[in-house]
């Protein structure tokens, strides 16, 4: 009997920061570990080296959505007008809720801009709610409703700003894309090791660990310019860059001076006012021990805040519908 194999791809490179991760969270079950997520944390100081590493840190990985500070920071720099409320929805995974997609027509209005503009996935919200109301209104999935909408939308009123081309926006050697790979470049201190789609068809680079713990320090810690711009709309405006009742929105609130941006696939980013940057990812992409790791990284270097804490903390395992067990850090 023959086999069909199809075919086969290359074997593709695996970063260090996933090969050689160690355990870092356990899923207990009735006292019973049940399951175990490995993954990478790094601390850097102010002046970008390295405070704490747990796992390898050099190893680069794509920061989804993690990015979007940095490529904000980026159309900032290239004419984007937005401050406040709506500079934040530049940085979001905003929930869909109502507030958020007035914020994104209320940028695309401010440079003569439509819905149909925006090239973004189409989905429906991310917030439970907002997704139900859509749907029984209705409503199929929208570009303007996906949680980058905000992203896409500054992306084109920067180029309305910069008289750039808009109806390839998305193209990795569009001007607005070279500038957002340059100042990804500038901020890690690393040149990107690979370049892909993210999941709204806007180019994603991947970087070192590190260096995106890097990127987070200086936007947070910077006083004056662009990133003192993108770092006071994220402080003051935490719900436009995530929204009710999600965990990044939290955290920024209760920890003062801290911003932080949520990503894909398990990565997390924080820049601390003194300067220091903090960034994880769990090796199997497993959203649940993120939020964990986070915290026992932010108790470890000193952050106190403990409602702040005990949110990211707070990620129980059920059955029956009841709490039995938890996912813990383990080895911070």
């Amino acid at each position: 009997m023959s086999e069909h194999r199809g075919t086969l791809s290359p074997p593709a490179s695996v970063s260090s920061a996933l090969a050689a991760a160690p355990v870092v969270a356990h899923v207990v079950r009735g006292g019973f570990v049940e399951s175990a997520h490995h993954g990478t944390a790094v601390v850097t100081n102010p002046d970008g080296s390295i405070d704490l590493e747990i796992g390898d840190a050099s190893g680069p990985v794509f920061p989804r959505s993690s990015s979007k500070p940095i490529q904000a920071l980026a159309m900032v720099r290239n004419g984007l007008a937005t401050d406040g409320a709506l500079l934040s929805l530049a940085c979001a995974s905003h929930s869909g809720e109502d507030f958020h997609l007035e914020g994104v027509r209320a940028i695309l209005a401010g440079a003569g801009l439509i819905e149909s503009d925006l090239q973004n996935t189409p989905d429906y919200p991310l917030d439970e709610a907002a997704r139900t109301d859509w749907i029984a209104a209705g409503r199929k999935r929208e570009s303007i409703a996906q949680n980058c909408s905000g992203k896409h939308a500054s992306m084109l009123a920067t180029c309305v700003a910069r008289g750039w081309d808009l109806g390839t926006y998305r193209n990795p050697d569009h001007r607005l894309q070279v500038a957002i790979r340059g100042t990804v470049r500038e901020l890690t201190g690393s040149e990107p090791v690979a370049e892909a789609l993210d999941g709204c068809g806007a180019p994603i680079h991947a970087v070192p660990l590190s260096g995106l713990a890097r990127a987070f320090g200086r936007i947070a810690a910077t006083r004056v310019g662009p990133e003192a711009r993108v770092a006071a709309a994220i402080r003051a405006y935490p719900e436009f860059l995530g929204g009710t009742g999600r965990d990044v929105t939290a955290l920024i609130r209760g920890v003062d001076g801290l911003i932080a941006k949520d990503g894909a696939e398990a990565v997390y980013a924080v820049g601390l006012a003194d300067g220091r940057g903090v960034a994880v990812k769990v090796a199997d992409g497993g959203a649940r021990a993120r939020t964990v790791l986070l915290a026992a990284v932010l108790r470890r270097i000193g952050v106190t805040d403990e409602a702040a804490l005990a949110a990211l903390e707070n990620q129980p395992v059920l059955g029956h519908g009841e709490p039995v067990g938890s996912v813990v850090a383990v080895g911070i």
